[in-house]
């Protein structure tokens, strides 16, 4: 598709934009940014976004490229400084609005090339003005290493030169005008010694681009002076100004060029994996005959359930149905729309809105359906979307779906000092990082020291089609996936962070294949933490559930949810225990974070003993609340989290599911009391081993 390039003239656009062509896209046009005349500063222009230095010279750019080139002033300044942009007149960021629309509907293009590699100010503003004009960012450096990346671009021929220098170690008589192959060394050097970050995301320098294999006319200097900005005795800031300038033809190249290949189709080549044990994969049971079960007392019209207030201002919300009928003459559409409204409705009666979610669940009957929701669910959330997961399951007849929630928010009585600000990461450029989120949901959100991811399946990042190779490469990407949106919302978060996880795959014969790879990636992040620390004590990882389910987004085979907390797993506690009733087996386990502000629960129930004879249901779902309350019961005096959610994947050709949605309730009700979390029924067509069902509980 043809893009356009906003194009300031440094390293970073121009290789992002040999990443673009490379990646198959079309350049048509280039765009530039310039000071306004009239500000009398027409060199050095203090913006969060654009890099101004070297403007004078971007015209020859045009000839060397040979393509047309659209320029605006930058009449606006940095007004909207917050971590969302939102529009605002006087911010410079809509002079970009304008210029693209323009070259949009001049040359038609549908994408914009964008060189941030760290910067999400830079990347959140692009991404706004893209979304308003419906293009598409491609930022093929976005949180790229930048040694790697240094590297990278002087292997590709890239001949830039230091035109700006603004940081300690950097000397504007001996470094302004070097190359980057001359300075490679030294940056590195500064790198280790103070931080300098190597590809000057920090604004440590500024480069202008003279010659790269996309050029068909190289730029050469004539002359140049050196204009000191402020002339601090440690870190002067100081640019070069060009005096003049002529291009002059290349030799003949044949207008190709290397770009190192990617490693988002990283295949699957790991030796050192096996399988988990055998017991892992599920086993057939042999058909069970309940009892008549007593009558609960519930009335099962109320599907709707929430779980009370937590003390920092959560509140789960589940049993949200889409009843639909086609015969009904009502469409998907409209059965959507009441499906949120009632959410809507629920919310409102405590005191919240939509934008208050920070996790969704999105169980579906068919993955058919799910455009047709899309386009609902994209009305209801605005700028910063909750993190969500969405899987098809098996639900009944004449449900379209079933959603629940996680929604927080402070109450207003609450210290100031203590509130904790809600960081949202929702990256829609294209790159080599992870999958962009095109949909309406962020790949995380922050609050407080809990990071909750989305579900993320294996799309190459930069095609965002599905990996090829089977279950092996799709667990591992997808998995890398999920480390590297931890990492990028907090730095020194990674896999042994994770307190909670959900694994869902489409095939009963993968589940001791997620399990290995999920227990393989934890004992490497193990030895790094190990390596770094020097004790004996092991770090608690996060609970595991794998469930089995129809189908996944894109006809993926397996999907990983995570929620994390940014603590120390050494200091985590850890606490398990069993005990069999009436030829069942039930396991729990629990683990809550170091930092004591949050927990999870799992309690898993298995037929140890088909008899023939009939089966009671009563006593083992009664025995299977008791030691969940137990558990509950077990966390630290430190800990004052409230179980919230109490996610139950049952087995569904096992149980009758009203009957076991009315016992559970009931038993949750009449062990917990005004502590009831909120009850989530998930139909799934297999467990492990002998598992039946299979509970997972927040708390917060």
């Amino acid at each position: 598709p043809p893009f356009s390039f906003s194009y300031s003239g440094g390293k970073d656009s121009c290789y992002n934009m040999m990443q673009c062509v490379a990646a198959g896209h079309q350049i048509v046009a280039l765009a530039n940014l310039r000071p306004a005349e009239n500000t009398g500063q027409t060199d050095e222009l203090d913006s969060y976004m654009y890099q101004t230095v070297g403007h004078h010279a971007i015209d020859l750019y045009a000839d060397a490229l040979d393509l047309p080139l659209y320029r605006g002033f930058i009449k606006g300044t940095s007004v909207n400084t917050g971590r969302v942009y939102t529009t605002c007149q006087e911010d410079e960021v809509e002079d970009l609005y304008h210029l693209m629309k323009l070259v949009k509907d001049k040359e038609g293009v549908e994408g914009v090339s964008v060189g941030a590699i760290l910067s999400d100010y830079q990347r959140v503003r692009v991404e706004d003005v893209c979304r308003r004009l419906n293009l598409q960012p491609l930022a093929y450096l976005w949180r790229r290493n930048q040694e790697i990346l240094l590297k990278e671009m002087i292997s590709s021929n890239i001949q830039a030169i230091i035109i700006k220098v603004a940081a300690f170690g950097l000397d504007p008589d001996k470094h302004l005008g070097k190359t980057l192959d001359q300075m490679e060394p030294y940056l590195l050097e500064l790198s280790e010694k103070y931080g300098v970050h190597v590809c000057g995301e920090g604004g440590e320098y500024e480069t202008f681009t003279l010659d790269c294999p996309l050029f068909k006319k190289k730029i050469v200097v004539d002359s140049a002076k050196v204009v000191v900005h402020s002339a601090d005795a440690f870190a002067p800031v100081a640019y070069l100004r060009f005096l003049k300038l002529h291009l002059e033809n290349k030799g003949e190249s044949s207008g190709t060029f290397m770009v190192n290949s990617c490693s988002c189709e990283e295949s699957c080549n790991d030796d050192d994996i096996f399988p988990s044990s055998e017991e892992d994969e599920p086993q057939k049971n042999i058909p069970v005959i309940w009892k008549s079960l007593k009558h609960y007392s519930l009335d099962f019209t109320k599907t709707f359930g929430s779980s009370g207030r937590s003390l920092s201002g959560y509140q789960w919300f589940s049993g949200i149905t889409a009843h639909f009928l086609p015969s009904k003459g009502k469409n998907a559409q409209e059965a959507a729309r009441e499906a949120f409204s009632s959410l809507q409705a629920n919310m409102t009666s405590e005191g919240l809105k939509l934008k208050d979610i920070v996790l969704f669940h999105l169980y579906m009957k068919s993955m058919k359906d799910f455009n047709v929701i899309n386009s609902v669910y994209v009305t209801e959330f605005d700028l910063c979307p909750p993190a969500r997961v969405c899987v098809e399951t098996l639900l009944p007849d004449g449900v379209l779906f079933r959603i629940d929630c996680l929604a927080h928010k402070y109450d207003i009585a609450m210290d100031d000092v203590l509130r904790d600000e809600k960081l949202v990461m929702h990256v829609q450029s294209i790159s080599h990082w992870a999958p962009a989120n095109i949909g309406p949901y962020s790949q995380s959100i922050k609050v407080g020291d809990v990071l909750y991811c989305a579900g993320q399946i294996a799309l190459v990042p930069c095609t965002m089609q599905l990996v090829s190779g089977g279950i092996w490469t799709e667990a591992i990407v997808s998995l890398r996936h999920v480390e590297r949106v931890l990492q990028a919302m907090s730095q020194k978060t990674a896999l042994h962070h994770i307190i909670t996880a959900s694994c869902y795959v489409t095939d009963s014969k993968h589940v001791p294949i997620a399990r290995s790879i999920w227990q393989k990636k934890l004992r490497e992040c193990k030895k790094v933490e190990d390596s770094e620390t020097h004790h004996d004590v092991t770090a608690v990882c996060g609970l595991l559930a794998v469930v089995v389910i129809a189908h996944l987004p894109r006809d993926a085979a397996i999907e990983w949810h995570v929620v994390a907390v940014v603590d120390d797993p050494l200091q985590r506690k850890h606490f398990a225990m069993k005990m069999l009733s009436e030829g069942f087996q039930i396991e729990c386990e629990s683990v809550e974070s170091s930092s004591a502000s949050c927990a999870s629960i799992s309690v898993r129930l298995s037929l140890i003993s088909p008899s023939t004879s009939q089966l009671d249901l009563d006593g083992p779902l009664h025995d299977l609340i008791a030691m969940f309350r137990q558990a509950v019961e077990k966390l630290s005096e430190d800990c004052s989290a409230t179980p919230l959610s109490f996610r139950a994947f049952f087995k569904e050709d096992v149980f009758d599911a009203e009957t076991l949605q009315t016992g559970l309730q009931e038993y949750l009700e009449k062990y917990l009391g005004k502590k009831t979390p909120a009850l989530i029924l998930v139909p799934v067509v297999d467990l492990p081993g002998k598992e039946v069902i299979h509970v997972t509980c927040w708390l917060s």
